[in-house]
């Protein structure tokens, strides 16, 4: 296994950390023992960085993890997330110091630990003051509950200012990077850089699309409402032709390099710094054999070339979240 710091005052992780929310929710259904056996394979392969987060299947996520992560809790980093509150009509983004606390404890609980290594800040609103928010997560710090902090979805001009309250407590920043969604991470990715922060990236994979196995929406439409992939704009039935072209290129270059269009995808987002964690998730283990092997791959600078020529003939069609759901995503 490689390894990568988790911000210049934070822990080594794996090169490679595991996302854990479709073991239980937003890709169909999950099967407990299967991810099980999955969450124990990733740490026997060496991943040693776990992400989840307190909305993930309204708290059934961290159980999971908690369960699977019980006898080698101490050789790992834990991730979880709170500031995404589930209401009867939906989610609400809530910054309010009280809840931030009682989130935290609530996911401590779910976990089976009594410290989270690493606290994100799910998503920002400016209801709330900033250094309000950030208060209570120092607060969380000096209690013992939490070791650092993190943001997700955030703009550049809201980490700088985290920053200066967290200080050397904020260590990462996580948001969408990808092959095809990659504008906004390399709108933050100079921030973070300045100011020592690692980028760890959810959905490296595009929510399944980089990986070489969505062909059309049947796969998606099976899955019902589970599946919340059937209601975004990139898997739409004319988006998803378009951005499959995107996949098939990507897939023939892969070809050439002998790998999967998962594993130069994941190979391409590594060679983009060694400050960028992806996190990709799976709930297979075979997936997740595949992710872990493109640790082992080197693409040289014609081949780095050769997929940017890609990716600027085969513009991604369609938002990465719905105009509906615009305030869950900074830009």
């Amino acid at each position: 296994m490689k390894y990568r710091k988790l911000g210049k005052n934070g822990p080594k992780v794996s090169a490679l950390g595991l996302g854990c929310m479709g073991m239980s929710d937003h890709y169909g259904h999950g099967d407990e023992k299967t991810s099980l056996a999955v969450l124990r394979e990733a740490y026997e392969q060496g991943i040693t960085f776990f992400d989840t987060a307190d909305m993930y299947g309204n708290g059934e996520n961290e159980k999971l993890v908690g369960k699977g992560i019980k006898s080698f809790r101490d050789q790992i980093i834990v991730a979880t997330k709170c500031a995404l509150e589930h209401l009867p009509d939906g989610l609400r983004i809530n910054n309010k110091p009280e809840y931030i606390k009682a989130a935290c404890e609530g996911s401590l609980k779910r976990l089976g630990v009594d410290k989270i290594d690493l606290y994100y800040l799910h998503r920002y609103t400016p209801e709330v003051p900033l250094e309000v928010s950030m208060q209570a997560m120092l607060e969380l710090a000096q209690e013992g509950k939490i070791n650092y902090v993190g943001l997700s979805e955030v703009s550049p001009e809201i980490i700088q200012q985290a920053q200066g309250i967290l200080k050397d407590k904020l260590v990462a920043i996580q948001s969408e990077y990808s092959i095809m969604n990659h504008e906004t991470a390399e709108l933050v990715l100079p921030t973070c850089r300045s100011l020592g922060l690692a980028f760890v990236a959810f959905s490296p994979l595009t929510r399944g699309l980089l990986s070489g196995k969505i062909t059309d929406r049947k796969a998606i439409i099976d899955g019902g409402e589970s599946d919340f992939r059937g209601g975004l704009p990139q898997f739409e039935e004319k988006a998803l032709k378009q951005n499959l072209s995107l996949v098939e290129a990507v897939e023939n270059f892969a070809k050439q390099k002998q790998c999967t269009v998962a594993q130069i995808s994941l190979a391409w987002l590594l060679a983009q710094g060694e400050d960028i964690i992806p996190i990709p998730g799976t709930k297979r283990s075979s997936y997740l054999k595949e992710n872990i092997d493109a640790l082992n791959m080197t693409l040289t600078k014609d081949d780095l070339n050769t997929l940017q020529q890609i990716m600027t003939d085969y513009p991604i069609k369609g938002g990465r979240l719905p105009e509906a759901m615009s305030d869950f995503n900074w830009k």
